[in-house]
Parts: structure tokens; C-alpha cells; sequence
């Protein structure tokens, strides 16, 4: 060959591999994924958006909190032609009111019993007006209330109830002992008027006797202590002390049929007397002094204080209508001011106070409640708890008068070697065994609760031999199960009353590698409440193909990238796994991140009937909504797969949601009742800072195997890491038991499996893959 013909040939061949590597280069770039997902709008949001989207929930939160002032109207029927008229037309709004604080046992038959330092039951103290004596009495199985009994020699003028705050005592609410005023010590003052009075201890904030010293002690206050046990299982300390005025209100009526009978009592003293009063109509005044005020920020103060929807049905002014027309004297003084981090105890502001109390006339009318608002000489005042006005007030619509003091000084006698810590751990200790023993006989109770009306002859008991040896069509139970996953979305998570909004969804290319393209991606979902993930979107989808999706939840503090980018955390980059399998994935972020700042956003959700979940669950709502309209997914083949708080998800939200069509929960199915409110376990959430795990009367109505029931017949699966901490395997063994037994009942055991390892509180990824595999098909080899 020439040489000149050599030169070009050359230059050809370099020229022609010049344009090879530029088209290969265009060709790569025509086939990389746009810098957005097709069909949404250009996601240009910057900075956390986690943060972004809690304190879009707070915003959207407190909202509903203001809204609730008119909103809880709805609940209301009041009729006001007459007394009679008036007490039926309210009487399914106390039986809530009753059930929302824990006022559900049955009263012990009333019995009071004296008792002393030593065998002689002689008089604790006397004076020429009245003598006192240590009591106790009968109030539920195992449960008594204890105090001090101020006892006139002759007929009683009125029989009263006088509750000091939780952290004095009834000794100095009597004069006995030093610590409250003499002007303030009302229970002395109102026997020298010639009343009985009866002064029950409540219990404390003081932490001595909250926990075990076998296990450890929690460093709870004594109120919080049984607050969290006892939520879960749909009582509450609040309410405890109520049925223990409501028991001695019995006591009273039984030894004097014509009694006229008051409440009155001082901070959490006043709560509990402003509560029973609502609660019990047989109480005919009540006096609610350092207590009463709007309680639309409830959530700030003390979590013991928390009750379920309160502020769905019920303010101050609604309870006051409770008790009307009977006679209701609020006393504007100063309680205790204390700061914790679970909520502050602050003194009432006289604005607030004053505009809750007008607004009882106008849930009534004017007139139709003898009531007075008692303050200081000038507006805004504070004034002295149980002040001569307010006692005289209340006194007045029992027939009684304020007889003035003739001394200060205390009743004589002597009080002996009485500890009162002790009859505090009693208090404590009482009640904590209460609790205990619902804790212990939950199964029974939530068996009887879902498998009566689901499926009857599921229920303890009621199978015969030959039905023993059979299977059952599960039409029936999936059918009246819908009763109760209604039940317990509305009442155990909490839903909120507004509808999606249009999703609008924004995107943006995050992860671009050989297998898959990862968009971040926001959805609105409410006013100020979006849903935020990840979407990784497989390479090898052929046209029209629609792939199964999972939905990979991360837990506590966790945020969507943890699912995806970093090899050797706990979840084992299991998003991004699954992807490079085929699955079109979606990453979530839950709103579990940030410690107290998500506790308070159950807090305030829980005055309205919203939890964390309420929120969570809306806006998986908008996530597979939103999902199932992609070109590239199979809408029927929607799964969910979560560790930790991710996997406590697993359990409630497909329970809901019935767009998925598979669960998985890691690092998380437990004996939930125990996990939550046993004391005798150390891996109890009794001893942690989660106090936000507490939902009210879950206990009672919803363990993991009912809220799995929920799911049923849709595949279901447990992943436990043998020395995972969250749990025990004899407690998971024995509640995914249940689970187990359920499915097979139904001829559809194939459907449900559990995989246990050797490891902690991972994303394992082998038995949860197959099952992946073998409910919704291997992608792209369909």
C-alpha cells in the first residue's frame, strides 16, 4: 500500500473512533433518565426536609386543635326544658367522657373502715367541733382509697369530698401537719362549719416508688408512673382517683340517703374534683380552685394530664355543662408551677380563665347553672385557696353556712409514729397491681373483643370436635373484620377528618447507577403535611411492564437515604437490594425523627384523637395512591417491608390501608401489651423515654396478632434477629403463634411465615426476600 493511502486510512480509522465514542457518549446520555420523573413537576425544595415536614405537621396539628372549640359542637344535643330533659340529653356525653378517662369498673361495695397506729382505733386527733380518724375504703378489686376522715359529733350540715393537690398531704389540708396556710387548710375549715369531711391522699409527683428495685426504677413521677401503664389499657390515673371520690360519694349517700354532697379540691385535686363532679351526678356543688382554665394547649402540660380526644368533645366549659345545673364554684388561685420535659404545670392566666368560664352560658343560657368565678380583690387577681367567698358558695346550695374559725391553730392530739410515704406507696402500689393484673388478662379480653363479632366460632370455647378438625371460608371474617379495622383506625390510631389533597407531585434524579434511577420525591397530602421519600425506579422495566413495589420503611430517627446508601447499618441498604432485583422501591420518610419534638406532635394529635400514626397513615395514603397511577407499577402487587419503628408500622398502617398487599415487620413484632405497659419486664417501654408508645385502650383491644388478623388474608411476616432487645423470642414466638393459628384456620398457612436469625435489630434479608419473591412474583420474569 502507498504510503499517502496508509496516512488516510489511518486518519479515517481515528476519525471513524472519534465518532464511535461520541455516539456511544450520545447514546448514554439519550438513555439516562431525565433529571425529573416524567409526568411530575422539578422537586426544588432545599434543606431538611424532615424538619420541613414536622413543623408542617405541628402547624397542621394546632389548627385542628383551634378548630376544635367549635368542631366538638357537633357532639352536643342539649335539650334545656328541663333538669330531666337536660340530664338525658347529655347522658351519652358523660358515658364518653367516663370512657375517655378511665371510669370503666365497676365500684366495690361501699365500706369505710377507721384504723390507727395501734389496736385502740382511738381518735387521730379531736377538737369540741369534730374529731379525726385515719380511713380507708373499698373502691374497685384490690384498689382502696385512703385519708383522713374530720367527723362532726352531731347530724352532719353537709357531707364533703375535699382533695388537697398531688403533692400535699391530707394531715395538712386537716391543720395537723405544717406546709399549707391556715387561711388555705379548707378541709379543717369546712368541719369546724359542721361538715363531714373526707380527705383522700392522692398520688404524688414524687418518684420513689415508680419502678421495681429488682429491675430498676424509672425516675417517672408517681403520676406518670400509672398514667402510662394504665392509658394503654384505656384507664387512667385521673380517672382512678375519680372512681375513688365516686366510691365515697357511695359510701356517703349509703350512710345518709338525704346527704347533700360536695366536691372540692385544689390543683390536681381540682381536676379530679371538677371530674367527678362531671362524672358522678349524685355530688350536688362542686368547688375547682387553681384548676380551672381553657385547656385548647393541653398538651403542654403534664403528660399524666393527657387524655384521649379530650378536645374532640370536651373543654372546661363542656365539662362544666356536665355538671350542670348543679352548682359549680371556680376559684381562680395560684397552683404549684413545676417544668419537665413531658409537660409543665403553670398557673392559669385570669383572660383565659375568665373567657372558658363564659363560655359555659353560652353552651346553656344564662341562669340555667348556679355558678360563681371567684378571684382576687382586683381583676386578674389570685386568690388564697379556699377562700371564706368561695367555701361560702359552694356551702350555700347544700343547706350549709361558713361558721368562722374560733382558732388556727391544730385539732389536738397527737398523730404517732404514722409514716405517710408508706400509705404513698400503697396508693402507688395499688394501683400499679390493677393495672397489672388487666395487663395479664388482656389476651382473654381482646380474644372475646375481635373473635365474638369477626368470626364467633374462632372464639375461646366455641368450636366443636368435628368444626376442631376442619377449615372455615374466611368470607365471613374478612367481611365483619372491616368493622374493626374501622374501629381501629378511628379509634385507637386516631383519623383525621379531611380529605387527600391532589398529590402534585414534585421529583428529583438523586441516584443514577447501572441498575436503577433514584428520584426524591414530595407529595401533598394536607394542608402543610406532605409525604417525602425516594423512589428507585429499576434500569430493565421493558415497555408497558408494570413491576411490583415495596415500600422500605425506615425506623426511629432514621431518614430514606439510610434504607439505600450505607452498607453495614441495620438495614442493610435493603431498598437498593431490592431494586437491583427488580422491585421498584420506595423509601418513606416517617415522622419519628427528632426524640421529643415527635412525642409532642402525638401529644397535641392525642387531644384532638390523633396519634403520630394519624398522620403516617395519611400520608401512606398519598403514597400508594400516587404509586399505583405509575406507568411502570402493578397496583395489585404493593408491599410494605419496615425495621423498628418501621416494623411497628408494618403492623398498623397495612392494617389500615388495604392498597398494600403485603407486610413485613422487622425488628418489632412483639407481645405489644407487655412491651408498653408490663413493670415485671426490663424490656418494657415502662423504663424508657418513649412515654409516646402508650395508645389508649390498645391493651384491651389490639395486641400484633388482632392488628395482624387485620391484614389477613394478605401475606404476612415476622423477621427476628434472635438477640434483637426490642423483644424477647418466647414473646414474639407466642404472639406470632396466634397469628399462625389464625391463617390456618382459613387453609391459607402458606401465606404467613416467621424467620429467625442469627443477629440483633437488622434487616436480615434472606427469608424476606424469598417471600417477596413468592407473593409478588420476581421481577421482570413474570
Amino acid at each position: 500500500m502507498a504510503p499517502q493511502v496508509a496516512i488516510y486510512n489511518s486518519a479515517m480509522m481515528r476519525t471513524f473512533s472519534r465518532w464511535l465514542v461520541i455516539a456511544a457518549a450520545a447514546a448514554r446520555l439519550a438513555a439516562q433518565a431525565p433529571d425529573r420523573l416524567p409526568g411530575t413537576s422539578l422537586l426544588d425544595w432545599q434543606g431538611e426536609l424532615d424538619l420541613r415536614m414536622m413543623e408542617g405537621a405541628h402547624r397542621f396539628v394546632e389548627r385542628k386543635i383551634a378548630e376544635s372549640v367549635e368542631t366538638r359542637q357537633r357532639h352536643w344535643k342539649r335539650d334545656l326544658s328541663s333538669r330531666e330533659a337536660y340530664e338525658s340529653s347529655i347522658a351519652a356525653n358523660r358515658a364518653r367522657f367516663l370512657e375517655k378517662t378511665g371510669v370503666v369498673d365497676k365500684l366495690a361495695e361501699p365500706a369505710l373502715e377507721r384504723y390507727s397506729g395501734d389496736s385502740s382505733l382511738a381518735p387521730l386527733a379531736r377538737t369540741d367541733r369534730y374529731r379525726v380518724s385515719r380511713v380507708r375504703w373499698s373502691v374497685l378489686e384490690g384498689v382502696h382509697g385512703e385519708g383522713l376522715l374530720l367527723e362532726p359529733p352531731a347530724k352532719p350540715a353537709a357531707y364533703v369530698i375535699a382533695l388537697p393537690d398531688a403533692d400535699q398531704t391530707p394531715e395538712q389540708l386537716a391543720g395537723l401537719a405544717s406546709g399549707i396556710p391556715p387561711e388555705s387548710q379548707f378541709a379543717r375549715v369546712l368541719a369546724e362549719s359542721g361538715c363531714l369531711v373526707l380527705v383522700p391522699t392522692l398520688v404524688s409527683r414524687g418518684t420513689r416508688w415508680s419502678g421495681r428495685p429488682d429491675l430498676r426504677m424509672s425516675g417517672q413521677p408517681h403520676r406518670e408512673w400509672i398514667y402510662r401503664q394504665a392509658f394503654h389499657m384505656g384507664r387512667h390515673i385521673i380517672g382512678y382517683e375519680v372512681q375513688k371520690v365516686r366510691a365515697a360519694v357511695r359510701w356517703m349517700g349509703r350512710r345518709d340517703a338525704n346527704a347533700k354532697i360536695g366536691v372540692a379540691g385544689y390543683a390536681e385535686g381540682g381536676l379530679v374534683a371538677f371530674y367527678a363532679a362531671a362524672a358522678d351526678p349524685r355530688i350536688d356543688a362542686v368547688l375547682v380552685s387553681g384548676y380551672f382554665d381553657s385547656r385548647q394547649k393541653v398538651w403542654a402540660e403534664p403528660v399524666y394530664r393527657n387524655v384521649w380526644g379530650l378536645l374532640e368533645e370536651f373543654g372546661d366549659a363542656e365539662i362544666a355543662s356536665l355538671i350542670a345545673p348543679r352548682t359549680l364554684v371556680v376559684e381562680f388561685s395560684r397552683p404549684p408551677e413545676i417544668q419537665s420535659p413531658k409537660g409543665d404545670l403553670t398557673a392559669p392566666a385570669y383572660g383565659t380563665a375568665q373567657a372558658e368560664f363564659a363560655r359555659i352560658d353560652k353552651l346553656t343560657r344564662p341562669g340555667f347553672q348556679p355558678k360563681s368565678f371567684v378571684a382576687g380583690p382586683r381583676p386578674g387577681d389570685y386568690t388564697s385557696p379556699g377562700s371564706r367567698d368561695a367555701l361560702s358558695r359552694f356551702l350555700s346550695p347544700m343547706g350549709a353556712r361558713l361558721i368562722p374559725s374560733r382558732t388556727a391553730s391544730r385539732p389536738a392530739g397527737t398523730g404517732g409514729s404514722f409514716d405517710p410515704e408508706q400509705r404513698q406507696m400503697r396508693q402507688v402500689k395499688e394501683l400499679e397491681a390493677h393495672v397489672q393484673m388487666l395487663v395479664s388478662e388482656s389476651d382473654r379480653v381482646r380474644s372475646r373483643f375481635f373473635m365474638l363479632k369477626a368470626e364467633p366460632q374462632l372464639a375461646l370455647g366455641s368450636w366443636s370436635t368435628r368444626q376442631r378438625h376442619s377449615t372455615l371460608d374466611p368470607a365471613r371474617f374478612i367481611g365483619n373484620a372491616r368493622w374493626y379495622r374501622e374501629y381501629f383506625w378511628k379509634e385507637v390510631i386516631g383519623r383525621f377528618d379531611e380529605p387527600l389533597a391532589a398529590p402534585n407531585a414534585r421529583t428529583r434524579k438523586i441516584y443514577d447507577t447501572e441498575r436503577y434511577t433514584g428520584y426524591e420525591t414530595v407529595l401533598d397530602v394536607w394542608p402543610d403535611v406532605f409525604a417525602w421519600g425516594t423512589l428507585l425506579v429499576p434500569k430493565n422495566i421493558r415497555p408497558g411492564e408494570r413491576r411490583p413495589v415495596v415500600v422500605c420503611q425506615h425506623g426511629r430517627n432514621g431518614l430514606p437515604k439510610d434504607t439505600i446508601e450505607v452498607a453495614g447499618n441495620a438495614y442493610n441498604r435493603f431498598a437498593a437490594h431490592l431494586a437491583e432485583e427488580g422491585f421498584v422501591t420506595f423509601s418513606p420518610h416517617n415522622l419519628y425523627r427528632g426524640e421529643d419534638r415527635y412525642r409532642y406532635l402525638s401529644r397535641k394529635g392525642n387531644g384532638v384523637k390523633a396519634s403520630l400514626f394519624s398522620f403516617i397513615a395519611g400520608q401512606h395514603d398519598q403514597v400508594l395512591r400516587w404509586l399505583e397511577t405509575l406507568p411502570f407499577v402493578d397496583g395489585s402487587r404493593m408491599a410494605f417491608y419496615g425495621l423498628s419503628y418501621g416494623g411497628e408500622t408494618a403492623v398498623r398502617v397495612p392494617a389500615i390501608l388495604e392498597r398494600y398487599a403485603l407486610s413485613i415487620c422487622s425488628g418489632d413484632f412483639n407481645q405489644w401489651t407487655r412491651k408498653v405497659a408490663a413493670t415485671g419486664e426490663d424490656f418494657s417501654f415502662m423504663y424508657t423515654i418513649e412515654w409516646e408508645m402508650p395508645y389508649f385502650n390498645m391493651g384491651s383491644t389490639f395486641d400484633y396478632a388482632e392488628m395482624s388478623y387485620l391484614i389477613f388474608p394478605r401475606p404476612f411476616m415476622v423477621e427476628r434477629g434472635h438477640h434483637d432487645l426490642v423483644g424477647r423470642d418466647h414473646w414474639v414466638a407466642y404472639e406470632y403463634a396466634k397469628t399462625a393459628w389464625l391463617y390456618a384456620q382459613f387453609a391459607m398457612a402458606d401465606r404467613t411465615a416467621i424467620e429467625y436469625f442469627q443477629g440483633g435489630h437488622a434487616i436480615n434479608g434472606q427469608g424476606t426476600f424469598e417471600f417477596l419473591r413468592k407473593h409478588l412474583g420476581r421481577p421482570g420474569k413474570e
